[in-house]
């Protein structure tokens, strides 16, 4: 799929492993989503044949998580969970975390 300007609702998988992801928020940039190493595709398409994950990107993806940059101006959420680390730009993302409440005293 390569570099794309995406939007909120779009939905990816993954061509080395199970992993389907939907867009939440993401800048109006060009941007390669990849997860496991490769750029993601749109779940229309089919992979190409002998892709392999890559070591470097390999890690879970867990259902229903978000998954946000560093600056949490991108996120993610993951619909279907598998075997790799999803990434934009090559650049790694994490899972976002929970907001501390505050207390009831």
């Amino acid at each position: 799929m390569g570099a794309v300007v995406l939007k909120a609702g779009a939905r990816l998988k993954s061509a080395v492993c199970e992993t389907q992801i939907m867009v939440l928020r993401v800048p109006p940039v060009a941007l390669e989503i990849g997860c496991g190493g490769h750029p993601m595709m749109a779940l229309a398409e089919t992979p190409a044949a002998g892709l392999v994950l890559n070591a470097a990107f390999a890690g879970p993806t867990l259902t229903g998580k978000r998954y946000v940059d560093a600056d949490e101006t991108m996120e993610f959420l993951c619909t279907k969970g598998g075997a790799g680390a999803l990434s934009v730009n090559g650049v790694g993302l994490a899972v976002k975390q929970a907001k501390a409440l505050p207390s009831s005293d």
